[in-house]
């Protein structure tokens, strides 16, 4: 018997996706890479590896800690990874949620051309922190 678990098994177990079949679309789609290297749903993980989840606008990392096959309950999932997500990848999910839609209370019909243009500036401003990552 070997002694690893199947990559979309162990995503599921650990909470990183809602069902097995998510797990193993994400890993058909390539959003799940180990060590670098896309998966099939079918590859075997082992204690050590990094696994890299993308959901975007993030690529999450987790080490594994300890392997296991069955769904846990929450508390216990930091038993099995760790979080290894470099903080430049959580900086742009900050970003994504304070630039992304500017506050506008219902009822107040389109914006004025000046509430447009500053619109625009604040989202050329966030652009350029993007590019200035790459």
């Amino acid at each position: 018997m070997s002694e690893g678990v199947r990559i979309d098994k162990w995503l599921w177990a650990v909470r990183l996706f809602k069902t097995r079949g998510d797990a193993a679309e994400a890993c058909r789609s390539n959003r799940v890479t180990v060590n670098g290297a896309t998966v099939k749903p079918s590859r075997e993980v082992r204690a050590g590896e990094v696994v890299a989840v993308r959901k975007m606008p993030v690529v999450y990392s987790f080490r594994i800690l300890e392997l296991v096959a069955n769904r846990q309950p929450a508390r216990n999932v930091p038993r099995y990874i760790e979080d290894v997500t470099p903080q430049s990848e959580l900086d742009k999910l900050e970003m994504a949620r304070a630039g992304a839609f500017a506050v506008r209370d219902r009822g107040m019909g389109r914006p004025t051309k000046k509430e447009r243009r500053d619109i625009e500036e604040l989202l050329a401003d966030f652009g350029e922190v993007f590019d200035d990552e790459e």
